[in-house]
């Protein structure tokens, strides 16, 4: 595979790291009114969402425990192929637990929805979602969301753990890439 270039001037920054911490404190202080007394186990869909998991976890003031599962649907492209396969598999049984799948971006709802209907087969005792970025226009599979950080458009994203082609993750901001970013040098 080709190594693709750093391009940080040709994108547009369109979440604000300050706006993104915000909405995580926001998020950790509701999650953790709303599971106090409960055991929660948060599960987070590697590997976008492993930023917006350590933030949040650090923001959930309750007892919690995690674990992690990796998908893919998207490979090398910018867009979802619509097939999901699983690449790690949880780690530890969820049978009677409240489960809270931590996903980066939402969009045609498809892995989402293969990845609840795989983990209520495993009688959790809830089963919620919380999602940093929610791409409404893009949604072909009708997903409950329980929690939502910011509904962006229907554009390509990258930073706080989205990437392109694997780069990208650790920018702090979330970006949409300008003219000319995916041309090719």
């Amino acid at each position: 595979m080709a190594q693709v270039p750093w391009r940080v001037d040709r994108l547009e920054v369109y979440i604000t790291e300050e706006e993104l911490q915000k909405r995580v404190a926001e998020l950790g202080a509701q999650i953790s009114r709303d599971y106090e007394g409960k055991d929660l186990l948060l599960v987070a869909v590697l590997k976008g969402s492993v930023v917006f998991l350590a933030d949040l976890m650090r923001q959930i003031t309750i007892p919690h425990s995690i674990d992690f599962m990796a998908t893919s649907s998207y490979g090398a492209a910018t867009e979802s192929s619509g097939i999901v396969r699983i690449l790690k598999d949880l780690d530890i049984p969820i049978i009677g637990r409240n489960v809270l799948i931590v996903e980066d971006i939402v969009d045609t709802g498809h892995t989402l929805s293969y990845l609840r209907r795989l983990l209520l087969e495993r009688e959790p005792a809830s089963l919620r979602v919380v999602t940093l970025l929610d791409k409404r226009e893009r949604r072909e599979v009708d997903v409950p969301l329980d929690y939502v950080g910011f509904v962006v458009p229907n554009a390509f994203v990258v930073g706080y753990g989205l990437d392109y082609a694997e780069l990208y993750r650790n920018l702090p901001y979330i970006a949409i890439p300008k003219e000319g970013f995916f041309d090719e040098e």
